[in-house]
């Protein structure tokens, strides 16, 4: 009965072990992980004392649209910047959040989904997952205060230019909290 109890769970250990080894299952097991860690990992504002603010904003983007935006543009607004690629599971766990927080406030707050990839491929991820957002490629040095090692990354910017958010991992962006974030600085 034990030694059964003993195979059985060796079996389901190298079932598991297997789909994490093959491509296929790899990514979908990974996303589905983040996806869940995104319900903890929470978006936190950084106290007033602690903000960095962006010292040199003379950084240019490209759109998957071909439009060229001038970051110094931003000046005086709330600005939601997400550094991903479409390769990454935590960045497509959260992904919808995303999506769904750009559809609300996409006309309020200054996005920029910034990738180093294609736009051939981000079009087609796009496409594929049903995302309408503008993504951005970085046509020269990006602020020091912005560069990172890690994605997904997200920085949210207050109309002064301060770091106010700075998450990094999947998010789950669509929440009450974030939303709640997001209005106060509208109102600053």
């Amino acid at each position: 009965m034990k030694t059964a109890k003993l195979k059985r769970g060796n079996i389901i250990f190298l079932i598991i072990i297997a789909l994490l080894i093959i491509p296929q299952t790899r990514q979908p097991i990974q996303v589905l992980l983040h996806k869940g860690l995104s319900y903890i990992n929470q978006s936190s504002l950084i106290e007033d004392g602690d903000r960095v603010e962006l010292r040199n904003s003379n950084w240019s983007l490209k759109s998957d649209n071909g439009t060229v935006l001038e970051f110094n543009e931003t000046r005086g607004k709330v600005v939601f910047i997400n550094f991903w690629a479409t390769w990454c599971p935590p960045c497509i766990a959260e992904m919808p959040s995303l999506q769904a927080l750009y559809d609300d406030y996409y006309d309020k707050v200054e996005f920029l989904f910034v990738t180093n990839e294609d736009f051939k491929i981000v079009e087609s991820f796009k496409t594929k997952r049903n995302f309408d957002f503008e993504v951005f490629n970085s046509l020269d040095e990006m602020p020091q205060e912005l560069l990172t090692r890690s994605i997904p990354r997200t920085y949210v910017l207050n109309k002064k230019g301060e770091i106010v958010i700075d998450e990094s991992g999947a998010v789950d962006w669509n929440s009450n909290k974030v939303r709640s974030q997001l209005d106060q600085l509208l109102k600053e």
